[in-house]
Order: structure tokens, then C-alpha cells, then sequence
């Protein structure tokens, strides 16, 4: 187990932490869970960045990081729709483009192919980071106008590059 895959699990452990404070019961567990949240989020990053700068990649790393992603963004969106604070129409569908774009990951590993994020997915990850980090802040510091365009351009963003996947993959699919 290299160093770029430890850090990928402790961000996976790192969820139900984050859960655990999002429901807690004093005013600053709210802003706790944001550290949390954003503290999982950067190790996004630096995971990658070791893994691919000291050629650790991983069979375990281009499955599990992705993972971790979705579980942590999907994790904190139904907390927040549960809370009222987003509409469930959005969550909907950032869970159904996960879905349908982990189906096609994996038909394309049966292919013998890996499908690597692109430029549309890494702004939607990045996006939604965002909007997600700035959430837990709102009563702290006044954002919520900002944290909403970022939030619905993260939408925006997750439709795009699920398109994006399909068209570019379009072949693949033919074979199926």
C-alpha cells in the first residue's frame, strides 16, 4: 500500500466523520464538518499529484480515488438536500450521471480500456468541491448568492461532462 493510496483511504474514513458532525447537535458542528469536507477534498489533490510524480499509480488508485470522490461529494448533497438547503432534483442528478459514468468506466476496464477523467470532469469535480466547502460556511460568512451559482454551475458542469463521456466513448458503446 503506497502513500497516494493511504491518503485515498483516509479520505474514505474521513465520510463518515464528516457524517457524523453534519448531524451533531451544537452550532459549530456545522463548521467542523466543512473542515472536514475540505481537508478530504484537498487530499484529492494530493494524492494524484504524489501518485503521478513519483509514478505510484495503482490499479487500486484509478478505482479507489473516484470512488472516494463521489462518495464524499454524494455523502455531503444528500445531507444537505435532507437539511432542505438544496432541491433533490440536482442531487438526482449528479447521483445518475455517477452512476451511469462508474457503468461506463467499467465497461471500458472489461474492454481492456481505462477512461481517464477529463478536462469537463475535473471541472465539475472542482465545482462542486467549491460549492460543497462554501456551504457549511453560509451562516458564518455571507456567501450563499455565490455558493448557489458555483452549486448550479456544478450542474451544469456534471450534465456536460456525462455527455461529454458518452460522446467521447461513443464507439465503446457501439461494441456493447
Amino acid at each position: 500500500m503506497n502513500l497516494p493510496n493511504k491518503i485515498t483511504l483516509f479520505r474514505v474514513i474521513l465520510i463518515p466523520v464528516y457524517f457524523a458532525f453534519m448531524y451533531m447537535d451544537f452550532s459549530a458542528a456545522i463548521y467542523i464538518a466543512g473542515v472536514i469536507y475540505i481537508l478530504a477534498s484537498i487530499t484529492d489533490s494530493i494524492d494524484g499529484y504524489i501518485a503521478r510524480k513519483h509514478n505510484l499509480v495503482t490499479d487500486f488508485g484509478k478505482f479507489m480515488d473516484p470512488l472516494a470522490d463521489k462518495l464524499l461529494v454524494i455523502t455531503s448533497l444528500v445531507i444537505f438536500c435532507a437539511n432542505g438547503r438544496i432541491a433533490a432534483w440536482g442531487v438526482v442528478i449528479v447521483i445518475a450521471r455517477e452512476l451511469a459514468i462508474t457503468s461506463l468506466r467499467t465497461m471500458a476496464a472489461l474492454e481492456g480500456t481505462v477512461m481517464a477523467a477529463d478536462k469537463y470532469g475535473k471541472i465539475k469535480t472542482i465545482t462542486q468541491m467549491l460549492a460543497i466547502s462554501a456551504m457549511h460556511f453560509e451562516g458564518f460568512v455571507p456567501v450563499a448568492p455565490i455558493v448557489n451559482v458555483v452549486y448550479y454551475f456544478s450542474i451544469l458542469m456534471t450534465i456536460i461532462s456525462g455527455v461529454n463521456y458518452f460522446i467521447k466513448n461513443k464507439n465503446l458503446i457501439k461494441t456493447m
